[in-house]
Protein backbone atom coordinates (compact mmCIF):
# COMPACT_ATOMS: atom_id res chain seq x y z
CA UNK A 1 0.00 0.00 0.00
CA UNK A 2 1.33 3.42 -0.79
CA UNK A 3 0.40 6.83 -0.69
CA UNK A 4 1.41 10.82 -0.42
CA UNK A 5 0.53 12.79 2.68
CA UNK A 6 1.28 16.56 3.14
CA UNK A 7 4.05 16.25 6.07
CA UNK A 8 2.62 19.36 8.07
CA UNK A 9 -1.06 18.47 7.48
CA UNK A 10 -0.41 14.72 8.56
CA UNK A 11 1.75 15.99 11.92
CA UNK A 12 -1.24 17.99 13.03
CA UNK A 13 -3.71 15.13 13.14
CA UNK A 14 -1.19 13.04 14.61
CA UNK A 15 -0.31 15.89 17.46
CA UNK A 16 -4.05 15.89 17.94
CA UNK A 17 -5.07 12.05 18.71
CA UNK A 18 -1.38 11.33 20.31
CA UNK A 19 -2.44 12.87 23.44
CA UNK A 20 -5.02 9.45 24.28
CA UNK A 21 -1.62 7.69 24.41
CA UNK A 22 -0.60 7.02 27.55
CA UNK A 23 3.38 6.83 28.54
CA UNK A 24 2.78 3.11 29.91
CA UNK A 25 0.10 0.80 28.03
CA UNK A 26 -1.13 -2.35 29.09
CA UNK A 27 -1.13 -3.37 25.66
CA UNK A 28 2.23 -2.71 23.39
CA UNK A 29 0.04 -2.37 20.46
CA UNK A 30 -1.29 0.56 22.14
CA UNK A 31 2.37 2.83 21.85
CA UNK A 32 1.17 2.98 17.85
CA UNK A 33 -0.99 4.69 15.79
CA UNK A 34 -3.30 3.12 13.46
CA UNK A 35 -3.20 3.49 10.07
CA UNK A 36 -5.95 2.40 7.49
CA UNK A 37 -5.79 3.32 4.14
CA UNK A 38 -9.32 3.39 1.82
CA UNK A 39 -9.19 4.77 -1.37
CA UNK A 40 -7.90 8.27 -0.88
CA UNK A 41 -8.67 8.69 2.61
CA UNK A 42 -6.42 7.81 5.67
CA UNK A 43 -7.90 7.32 8.54
CA UNK A 44 -5.92 7.58 11.98
CA UNK A 45 -6.28 5.84 15.32
CA UNK A 46 -4.95 6.60 18.84
CA UNK A 47 -6.39 5.07 22.20
CA UNK A 48 -5.81 3.54 25.65
CA UNK A 49 -8.95 1.17 25.54
CA UNK A 50 -10.77 3.65 27.30
CA UNK A 51 -10.49 6.33 25.15
CA UNK A 52 -10.30 6.11 21.29
CA UNK A 53 -9.63 9.12 18.97
CA UNK A 54 -9.93 8.65 15.35
CA UNK A 55 -9.58 11.36 12.43
CA UNK A 56 -9.13 11.37 8.74
CA UNK A 57 -7.36 12.85 5.78
CA UNK A 58 -7.69 13.28 2.41
CA UNK A 59 -3.89 11.73 0.79
CA UNK A 60 -3.07 11.49 -3.23
CA UNK A 61 -1.50 8.98 -5.45
CA UNK A 62 -3.18 6.21 -3.33
CA UNK A 63 -2.03 2.58 -4.19
CA UNK A 64 -3.79 -0.32 -2.74
CA UNK A 65 -5.93 -0.26 0.73
CA UNK A 66 -5.22 -1.72 4.24
CA UNK A 67 -3.82 -1.12 7.54
CA UNK A 68 -0.79 -1.33 9.79
CA UNK A 69 0.42 -0.07 13.44
CA UNK A 70 2.96 2.36 13.50
CA UNK A 71 5.29 3.35 16.27
CA UNK A 72 4.03 6.69 17.70
CA UNK A 73 6.72 8.77 18.87
CA UNK A 74 9.57 7.46 16.45
CA UNK A 75 6.64 9.25 13.59
CA UNK A 76 5.84 12.29 15.70
CA UNK A 77 9.27 12.86 16.18
CA UNK A 78 10.53 12.31 12.67
CA UNK A 79 7.31 14.31 11.10
CA UNK A 80 7.96 17.23 13.73
CA UNK A 81 11.31 17.95 12.07
CA UNK A 82 9.88 18.61 8.76
CA UNK A 83 8.78 21.80 6.81
CA UNK A 84 5.62 21.68 4.86
CA UNK A 85 6.47 18.86 1.95
CA UNK A 86 4.73 15.99 0.07
CA UNK A 87 6.19 12.78 2.20
CA UNK A 88 6.18 9.39 -0.01
CA UNK A 89 4.61 6.40 1.84
CA UNK A 90 5.67 2.73 0.91
CA UNK A 91 4.19 -0.29 3.14
CA UNK A 92 4.96 -3.63 1.99
CA UNK A 93 1.96 -5.92 3.02
CA UNK A 94 3.62 -9.21 3.35
CA UNK A 95 6.30 -7.40 6.12
CA UNK A 96 4.96 -4.49 6.98
CA UNK A 97 8.15 -2.36 6.41
CA UNK A 98 7.13 1.24 6.25
CA UNK A 99 9.60 3.44 4.76
CA UNK A 100 9.09 7.24 3.83
CA UNK A 101 10.32 9.12 1.51
CA UNK A 102 10.88 13.09 1.46
CA UNK A 103 12.78 15.18 -1.01
CA UNK A 104 16.17 14.66 0.66
CA UNK A 105 16.04 11.14 2.28
CA UNK A 106 14.26 8.12 3.66
CA UNK A 107 13.13 6.77 7.00
CA UNK A 108 12.66 3.16 7.75
CA UNK A 109 10.41 1.91 10.30
CA UNK A 110 9.03 -1.75 10.91
CA UNK A 111 5.14 -1.67 11.53
CA UNK A 112 2.63 -3.98 13.28
CA UNK A 113 -0.26 -6.15 12.54
CA UNK A 114 -3.38 -3.42 12.44
CA UNK A 115 -6.01 -6.45 13.44
CA UNK A 116 -4.27 -6.59 16.24
CA UNK A 117 -5.12 -2.97 16.79
CA UNK A 118 -8.42 -2.70 19.88
CA UNK A 119 -11.16 -2.20 17.92
CA UNK A 120 -13.77 0.62 18.38
CA UNK A 121 -16.57 -0.09 20.52
CA UNK A 122 -20.27 -0.29 18.93
CA UNK A 123 -22.86 1.67 20.81
CA UNK A 124 -25.77 -0.46 22.03
CA UNK A 125 -29.25 -0.15 20.42
CA UNK A 126 -30.99 1.82 23.13
CA UNK A 127 -28.31 4.54 22.81
CA UNK A 128 -29.29 7.56 22.79
CA UNK A 129 -28.42 10.92 20.52
CA UNK A 130 -27.79 15.19 20.86
CA UNK A 131 -26.76 17.03 19.09
CA UNK A 132 -25.37 20.64 19.65
CA UNK A 133 -22.77 23.51 18.16
CA UNK A 134 -19.53 23.22 18.48
CA UNK A 135 -18.83 26.50 19.83
CA UNK A 136 -21.56 25.76 22.73
CA UNK A 137 -19.77 22.65 23.79
CA UNK A 138 -16.67 23.88 23.86
CA UNK A 139 -17.55 26.87 25.94
CA UNK A 140 -19.49 24.39 28.40
CA UNK A 141 -16.46 22.20 28.42
CA UNK A 142 -13.88 24.97 29.19
CA UNK A 143 -16.02 26.52 32.11
CA UNK A 144 -16.92 22.98 33.67
CA UNK A 145 -13.48 20.70 33.47
CA UNK A 146 -11.23 23.13 35.78
CA UNK A 147 -14.04 22.18 39.03
CA UNK A 148 -13.72 18.34 38.14
CA UNK A 149 -11.90 16.46 41.14
CA UNK A 150 -9.16 13.72 41.54
CA UNK A 151 -10.54 11.92 43.86
CA UNK A 152 -9.54 7.92 43.93
CA UNK A 153 -12.25 7.74 46.49
CA UNK A 154 -15.21 9.63 44.57
CA UNK A 155 -15.13 8.61 41.01
CA UNK A 156 -17.62 10.13 39.73
CA UNK A 157 -15.71 13.67 40.79
CA UNK A 158 -13.57 13.20 38.40
CA UNK A 159 -15.41 14.04 35.00
CA UNK A 160 -17.79 15.97 33.57
CA UNK A 161 -21.70 15.52 34.50
CA UNK A 162 -24.13 15.32 31.04
CA UNK A 163 -27.43 16.12 31.95
CA UNK A 164 -30.13 15.85 29.26
CA UNK A 165 -33.78 16.88 29.51
CA UNK A 166 -36.33 18.78 27.00
CA UNK A 167 -35.23 22.29 28.44
CA UNK A 168 -31.51 21.45 27.27
CA UNK A 169 -28.55 20.61 28.09
CA UNK A 170 -26.66 20.89 31.46
CA UNK A 171 -22.77 20.81 32.11
CA UNK A 172 -21.64 20.57 35.89
CA UNK A 173 -18.94 19.57 37.56
CA UNK A 174 -17.63 19.58 41.22
CA UNK A 175 -14.59 18.87 43.54
CA UNK A 176 -16.86 19.11 46.83
CA UNK A 177 -15.05 22.61 47.32
CA UNK A 178 -16.32 24.45 43.96
CA UNK A 179 -18.82 24.07 41.59
CA UNK A 180 -19.88 24.60 38.26
CA UNK A 181 -23.63 24.25 36.79
CA UNK A 182 -23.39 25.59 32.79
CA UNK A 183 -26.73 25.37 31.28
CA UNK A 184 -27.45 25.48 27.14
CA UNK A 185 -29.99 24.63 24.28
CA UNK A 186 -28.72 21.65 21.99
CA UNK A 187 -30.27 21.75 18.30
CA UNK A 188 -31.79 18.38 19.04
CA UNK A 189 -31.97 15.40 21.46
CA UNK A 190 -33.64 12.38 21.59
CA UNK A 191 -35.27 13.48 24.49
CA UNK A 192 -38.82 13.94 24.81
CA UNK A 193 -41.30 15.02 27.91
CA UNK A 194 -40.37 14.31 31.15
CA UNK A 195 -37.23 12.35 29.99
CA UNK A 196 -34.05 12.95 31.63
CA UNK A 197 -30.82 11.44 30.23
CA UNK A 198 -27.38 11.66 31.52
CA UNK A 199 -23.81 9.86 31.67
CA UNK A 200 -20.28 10.69 32.63
CA UNK A 201 -17.62 12.51 30.87
CA UNK A 202 -14.12 11.42 32.42
CA UNK A 203 -11.35 14.23 32.53
CA UNK A 204 -9.30 12.75 30.25
CA UNK A 205 -11.86 12.56 27.16
CA UNK A 206 -13.15 15.86 28.37
CA UNK A 207 -9.88 17.32 27.57
CA UNK A 208 -9.51 15.99 24.33
CA UNK A 209 -12.44 17.87 23.67
CA UNK A 210 -11.51 20.67 24.77
CA UNK A 211 -8.34 20.82 22.57
CA UNK A 212 -10.16 19.70 19.50
CA UNK A 213 -13.76 21.26 19.42
CA UNK A 214 -11.84 25.30 18.49
CA UNK A 215 -10.60 23.96 15.25
CA UNK A 216 -13.99 22.41 14.39
CA UNK A 217 -17.61 23.93 13.18
CA UNK A 218 -20.76 22.97 12.69
CA UNK A 219 -22.40 20.60 15.58
CA UNK A 220 -21.38 17.56 17.14
CA UNK A 221 -23.34 14.41 17.20
CA UNK A 222 -23.26 13.06 20.61
CA UNK A 223 -24.52 9.35 21.21
CA UNK A 224 -24.46 7.59 24.17
CA UNK A 225 -25.41 4.38 25.77
CA UNK A 226 -24.80 2.66 29.67
CA UNK A 227 -20.95 2.35 28.68
CA UNK A 228 -19.81 4.57 26.65
CA UNK A 229 -19.83 7.99 24.75
CA UNK A 230 -19.50 8.69 21.06
CA UNK A 231 -18.49 12.32 19.85
CA UNK A 232 -18.93 12.66 16.26
CA UNK A 233 -16.94 16.26 15.08
CA UNK A 234 -15.91 17.01 11.04
CA UNK A 235 -12.75 15.73 11.11
CA UNK A 236 -12.37 13.93 14.35
CA UNK A 237 -14.56 10.78 16.42
CA UNK A 238 -14.00 9.88 19.82
CA UNK A 239 -15.45 7.26 21.96
CA UNK A 240 -14.59 6.62 25.23
CA UNK A 241 -15.83 4.85 28.31
CA UNK A 242 -17.94 6.34 30.69
CA UNK A 243 -17.59 6.86 34.21
CA UNK A 244 -19.80 4.42 36.44
CA UNK A 245 -21.65 6.02 39.18
CA UNK A 246 -24.30 8.01 40.11
CA UNK A 247 -23.09 11.68 40.05
CA UNK A 248 -24.67 14.14 43.43
CA UNK A 249 -27.49 15.91 43.29
CA UNK A 250 -25.64 19.33 42.12
CA UNK A 251 -29.64 21.07 42.48
CA UNK A 252 -29.34 20.41 46.18
CA UNK A 253 -26.31 22.12 47.06
CA UNK A 254 -27.12 25.18 45.75
CA UNK A 255 -28.55 28.02 48.06
CA UNK A 256 -31.67 29.24 47.01
CA UNK A 257 -32.00 32.02 49.17
CA UNK A 258 -29.13 34.85 49.24
CA UNK A 259 -29.99 37.93 50.30
CA UNK A 260 -26.58 39.29 50.19
CA UNK A 261 -26.30 40.76 46.61
CA UNK A 262 -22.77 42.07 45.08
CA UNK A 263 -21.90 43.62 42.04
CA UNK A 264 -18.14 44.09 41.43
CA UNK A 265 -15.93 44.76 38.48
CA UNK A 266 -14.45 41.44 37.99
CA UNK A 267 -10.99 42.73 37.05
CA UNK A 268 -10.26 44.92 39.80
CA UNK A 269 -11.38 42.19 42.39
CA UNK A 270 -9.32 39.15 40.55
CA UNK A 271 -6.15 41.50 40.82
CA UNK A 272 -6.59 42.62 44.24
CA UNK A 273 -6.83 39.08 45.11
CA UNK A 274 -3.76 37.69 42.76
CA UNK A 275 -1.56 40.76 45.33
CA UNK A 276 -3.60 40.43 48.57
CA UNK A 277 -3.30 36.33 48.16
CA UNK A 278 0.78 36.81 48.21
CA UNK A 279 0.19 37.33 51.51
CA UNK A 280 -1.79 35.02 52.80
CA UNK A 281 -1.08 31.56 54.78
CA UNK A 282 0.83 29.36 52.11
CA UNK A 283 -1.52 26.35 53.54
CA UNK A 284 -4.95 27.46 54.33
CA UNK A 285 -4.45 30.36 51.30
CA UNK A 286 -7.32 32.16 53.23
CA UNK A 287 -8.51 35.54 52.31
CA UNK A 288 -11.21 37.38 53.91
CA UNK A 289 -13.75 40.17 51.84
CA UNK A 290 -16.17 41.96 54.33
CA UNK A 291 -18.64 43.39 52.11
CA UNK A 292 -19.65 47.00 53.77
CA UNK A 293 -21.71 50.15 51.88
CA UNK A 294 -20.29 50.01 48.03
CA UNK A 295 -17.05 48.48 49.64
CA UNK A 296 -15.40 45.25 49.07
CA UNK A 297 -12.18 45.18 51.76
CA UNK A 298 -9.69 42.24 50.79
CA UNK A 299 -7.43 41.35 53.14
CA UNK A 300 -4.92 38.06 54.04
CA UNK A 301 -2.42 37.60 56.70
CA UNK A 302 0.22 35.14 57.45
CA UNK A 303 1.38 35.49 61.17
CA UNK A 304 3.65 33.23 61.21
CA UNK A 305 5.74 35.10 59.16
CA UNK A 306 4.00 38.88 60.68
CA UNK A 307 3.05 39.67 57.11
CA UNK A 308 -0.63 41.31 56.10
CA UNK A 309 -1.86 43.02 53.07
CA UNK A 310 -5.18 45.28 52.74
CA UNK A 311 -6.88 46.54 49.92
CA UNK A 312 -10.68 48.89 49.06
CA UNK A 313 -12.22 48.26 46.00
CA UNK A 314 -15.54 49.67 44.76
CA UNK A 315 -18.68 47.76 44.29
CA UNK A 316 -22.59 48.10 43.92
CA UNK A 317 -24.02 46.73 47.35
CA UNK A 318 -26.39 48.62 50.03
CA UNK A 319 -26.69 45.57 52.00
CA UNK A 320 -25.39 45.08 55.87
CA UNK A 321 -22.30 44.25 56.75
CA UNK A 322 -20.96 40.23 56.10
CA UNK A 323 -17.59 38.84 56.34
CA UNK A 324 -16.65 35.73 54.28
CA UNK A 325 -13.54 34.08 53.65
CA UNK A 326 -12.34 32.09 50.38
CA UNK A 327 -9.60 30.03 49.12
CA UNK A 328 -7.93 32.64 47.18
CA UNK A 329 -6.69 30.18 44.59
CA UNK A 330 -10.39 28.90 43.95
CA UNK A 331 -11.79 32.05 43.74
CA UNK A 332 -9.36 33.60 41.21
CA UNK A 333 -9.87 30.00 39.39
CA UNK A 334 -13.45 30.74 39.23
CA UNK A 335 -13.09 34.80 38.48
CA UNK A 336 -10.74 33.42 35.47
CA UNK A 337 -13.40 31.55 33.73
CA UNK A 338 -16.81 34.20 33.88
CA UNK A 339 -16.52 35.89 30.92
CA UNK A 340 -18.65 39.10 31.87
CA UNK A 341 -16.93 42.14 32.62
CA UNK A 342 -18.86 42.40 35.98
CA UNK A 343 -19.77 39.94 38.24
CA UNK A 344 -22.47 39.81 40.87
CA UNK A 345 -21.68 37.90 44.68
CA UNK A 346 -24.60 35.85 45.75
CA UNK A 347 -24.07 35.18 49.79
CA UNK A 348 -26.33 34.19 52.53
CA UNK A 349 -24.03 34.10 55.63
CA UNK A 350 -20.28 32.72 56.38
CA UNK A 351 -21.17 29.48 56.80
CA UNK A 352 -22.67 28.74 53.59
CA UNK A 353 -21.55 28.63 49.85
CA UNK A 354 -21.63 31.60 47.91
CA UNK A 355 -22.38 32.00 44.22
CA UNK A 356 -20.41 34.22 41.64
CA UNK A 357 -22.43 34.60 38.60
CA UNK A 358 -21.85 36.86 35.51
CA UNK A 359 -23.57 39.70 35.21
CA UNK A 360 -24.40 39.46 31.62
CA UNK A 361 -24.25 35.97 30.35
CA UNK A 362 -24.08 35.20 26.75
CA UNK A 363 -26.92 33.74 24.69
CA UNK A 364 -28.45 30.53 25.20
CA UNK A 365 -26.43 29.80 27.98
CA UNK A 366 -26.64 30.11 32.08
CA UNK A 367 -23.11 30.15 34.09
CA UNK A 368 -23.20 29.73 37.90
CA UNK A 369 -20.13 28.87 39.89
CA UNK A 370 -20.18 28.14 43.74
CA UNK A 371 -17.49 28.43 46.04
CA UNK A 372 -17.36 26.57 49.50
CA UNK A 373 -16.44 29.37 52.64
CA UNK A 374 -13.73 28.91 54.47
CA UNK A 375 -14.00 29.51 58.31
CA UNK A 376 -12.79 32.80 59.64
CA UNK A 377 -11.19 32.79 62.99
CA UNK A 378 -12.89 35.80 64.94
Amino acid sequence: MKFIASSTALSSHLQAISRVINSKNSLPILDNFLFELNGNTLTMTASDIETTLVTSMEVESAEGSGKVAVTSKLLLDTLREFSEQPLSFDINDSNLALVITSSNGSYNFIGQNGDEYPRLPEMQGDARSLNIPVETLSTGIVKALFATADDELRPVMNGVFFDIDAEGLTLVATDAHKLVRYKTKYASASVQGDERESFILPKKPATMLKNILPKESGDVAIEFDNKNARFKLENYTMVCRQVEGRFPNYNGVIPKENPYKVIVDRVSIMNALKRVSVFANQGSNLVKLAFSANQIHVSAQDIDFSISAEETINCQYEGDKINIGFKSSFLIEILNNIDSADVIFELADPSRAGLILPFENEENEEVLMLLMPMLLSE
